[in-house]
């Protein structure tokens, strides 16, 4: 006896036709056989969730085997995002990692868009300063810094590595301004080298950061924000954004009853009325600027 028929049965079994007119009888079938249709349909879409929704087209290269990325090369996933994240101070109330965090979830979110994208692992190995005498961040304990040349060793290996497999656009999306300079140096020089060979463009995105750093600013001065506010470092654009994107990198109890930091704090603006409704409105403008910009170099290759 299949599922849908003990369902009948057992249904009909507790119902008492005995006191029942006949044509009472013939509606509680009908209504309860109902039922039990629409209980099964529903645990069907409930327990085996992907028989009812598409699955999410996988695009981190991290849960990929070689020859998964080879079958969505040939199938035309041909550009490779290069999230570049920072180790780095955020103040009192912002985890280390937010960078890394934050350019590995856009980044996938980007790919989703374009959807002929995969992502790389996220760069957490940054420039942040001088190591000794520490300088800038370094003088916050659990900042990382590694040298520039280092820096973009690293980024040019991670190029070459992709267009030797046959991507044909590696895509290095910063998250931080420090480094911004490195990433366009380095896609320079490849560009450069490879002149003569374009099966693959290295692009150091800078509608990505400008998203972040001019697009967002703007908008939250139109709703009345201060630049004190605001910020450069760990202030309020800074925080809400993190918040929107995993909120347990902010420690919002301790900063919702805490002084407004200071530069002494490693706080340079207010993060204290950052919220994940703001956070949102950046998340959108990294998005739809990073999609737009990749599908404008796309076209022109």
């Amino acid at each position: 006896m299949n599922s849908l028929t003990k369902s009948r049965h057992n249904i009909a079994r507790a119902t008492p036709h005995s006191i029942l007119p006949h044509r009472t009888q013939q509606f509680v079938r009908r209504v309860t056989y109902g039922i039990a249709l629409s209980f099964i349909a529903l645990m069907t879409c409930v327990v085996p969730a992907t028989t009812c929704f598409a699955a999410t087209p996988e695009v981190e290269l991290d849960n990929m085997t070689w020859t998964e990325v080879q079958h969505r090369l040939a199938n035309g996933s041909t550009t490779v995002l290069v999230p570049i994240g920072g180790t780095e101070q955020s103040g009192p109330y912002v985890a280390l990692g937010k960078h890394n965090v934050r350019a590995y979830l856009l980044a996938q979110q980007i790919a989703q868009h374009l959807g002929n994208a995969v992502v790389a692992p996220v760069i957490s190995y940054v420039p942040e300063g001088s190591i000794h005498p520490p300088a800038g961040h370094m003088r916050f304990a659990g900042t990382i810094s590694i040298p520039d040349s280092a820096f973009e060793a690293m980024l040019e290996g991670t190029a070459r590595s992709f267009k030797q497999h046959g991507f044909k656009q590696v895509i290095f999306l910063g998250d931080h301004g420090g480094y911004q300079k490195n990433m366009q140096k380095v896609a320079n020089r490849l560009d450069r080298e490879w002149s003569n060979d374009p099966s693959c463009r290295v692009v150091a995105l800078n509608e990505y950061y400008q998203a972040v750093s001019v697009t967002y600013v703007n908008t939250l001065r139109s709703r009345g924000f201060s630049m004190a506010e605001i910020g450069l470092h760990a202030g309020l654009a800074d925080t809400a954004l993190t918040m929107a994107l995993d909120r347990s990198l902010v420690r919002t109890d301790a900063l919702s009853h805490a002084a407004k930091p200071t530069e002494a704090d490693g706080v340079y603006g207010d993060p204290r009325h950052a919220t994940e409704e703001l956070g949102q409105l950046a998340v959108k403008q990294i998005i739809d600027a990073s999609v737009t910009a990749i599908k404008r170099v796309s076209a022109a290759r």
